[in-house]
């Protein structure tokens, strides 16, 4: 029997909403809606989806400080948080990848489309959880676990956002070699989803800042590489 997965819709507009509920619905996904950050956090919880799409601009609580509450739930390390929001400035988006998020979508987008890169994002996981038989990866006091998506450093349990945790995974499992910021777009984030090579910088300086500067090296105008001491 096939998952059924599960979406949470989080928009100040009842007509996206209504919208984007009739499309999900239609391509077989559970779906929950809101109306605000608040009430999102608070369906999120007990829904734990799949999927959150979230907006920008919203009354209260807005799209970025949702997504950082979102983040700090360690049940919901597995979700993916997509932001689907008429603001184009690029300091929107980074501010939304510096908090947690896996996507970024410029209204207006066909509902097709978005149901396309839904299910990129879904097959990734997939493929993710298929090729994953290795599953921790042990280096000095650190222990990487891939099956429960947490981080051991000495006596100190880490919870890293999802895309956090798969980029250290990746270093890891292959220490002392560099990867330009191309490369780890395409591993981590893959072809299907446009992110802003700054992302990359973003994502190891927080990753760097729960496990240790020492551990991932800046090749400079090249890229990056875990070191392996």
């Amino acid at each position: 029997m096939n998952k059924v997965y599960k979406v949470l819709a989080i928009d100040d507009e009842n007509d996206i909403l209504d919208l984007l509920q009739y499309n999900l619905a239609k391509e077989g996904y559970e779906v929950k809606v809101a109306n605000n950050g608040k009430r999102g956090i608070e369906i999120a919880k007990d829904f734990v989806p799949d999927v959150i799409l979230l907006d920008i601009m919203m009354p209260g609580i807005d799209g970025v400080e949702t997504c950082r509450q979102l983040r700090e739930n360690t049940k919901l390390a597995n979700s993916f948080i997509v932001f689907l929001t008429a603001r184009a400035e690029e300091y929107s988006e980074i501010a939304a990848f510096d908090n947690g998020a896996d996507d970024y979508i410029i209204k207006p987008i066909k509902p097709r489309a978005l149901m396309s890169r839904i299910a990129a994002l879904l097959r990734r996981d997939i493929k993710d959880t298929d090729t994953s038989n290795s599953s921790r990866v042990v280096i000095g006091d650190l222990i990487i676990d891939r099956s429960s998506y947490i981080v051991h450093k000495g006596d100190q349990q880490i919870s890293l956002p999802k895309k956090e945790f798969e980029l250290l995974y990746y270093l890891a499992t292959n220490p002392n070699k560099v990867y330009n910021r191309d490369e780890l777009l395409a591993s981590i984030w893959g072809t299907d989803v446009y992110v802003l090579s700054r992302t990359v910088d973003v994502h190891i300086r927080k990753v760097r800042e729960k496990v240790g500067e020492e551990l991932i090296q800046t090749i400079k105008g090249v890229g990056y590489k875990f070191n392996n001491v």
